[in-house]
């Protein structure tokens, strides 16, 4: 079972500011690559979800909590866990580490309205539901077995 799914990115040049400190919104940015990258982690195609079934994962809610500065050039962990999955929404956390030595940078959060193409809130397809539900996040402190 995947409780979490880590994904690597590298800041770039365009993604920081005069003092080579990352502009605050691309850690969102970063959110959505971890969040993409955990969804084909459990089997699932993003793009094949929007062309298949009309699901769309819409953004409702965005936090992120600011820790320490991500710089130009430095390697950075997004771990990404699915902390709440319902019918027609998804909540993901995320924490963003430096690589290097493993500083926690940011945490984060976001929820999701699931949506057909015409922009209304629809019901999530049962084999979404199944596995995002699997991959659920353990309390803190608890191990999933």
């Amino acid at each position: 079972m995947l409780e979490y799914h880590d994904a690597a990115v590298r800041v770039r040049y365009a993604e920081t500011d005069q003092m080579g400190v990352v502009y605050h919104a691309n850690y969102l940015i970063w959110f959505e690559v971890g969040r993409v990258e955990l969804i084909r982690a459990l089997g699932i195609e993003y793009k094949k979800m929007e062309i298949d079934d009309d699901c769309h994962i819409v953004v409702a809610e965005a936090h992120c909590r600011y820790l320490y500065p991500a710089r130009y050039d430095e390697r950075l962990r997004v771990r990404t866990r699915i902390a709440e999955a319902k019918n027609r929404t998804i909540r993901f956390s995320y924490e963003i580490f430096r690589a290097d030595d493993e500083r926690l940078l940011a945490t984060g959060e976001t929820v999701h309205v699931i949506c057909g193409s015409n922009g209304k809130p629809k019901l999530l397809p049962e084999k979404y539901r199944t596995a995002f539900s699997a991959a659920l996040a353990a309390p803190a402190g608890i191990s999933k077995s």
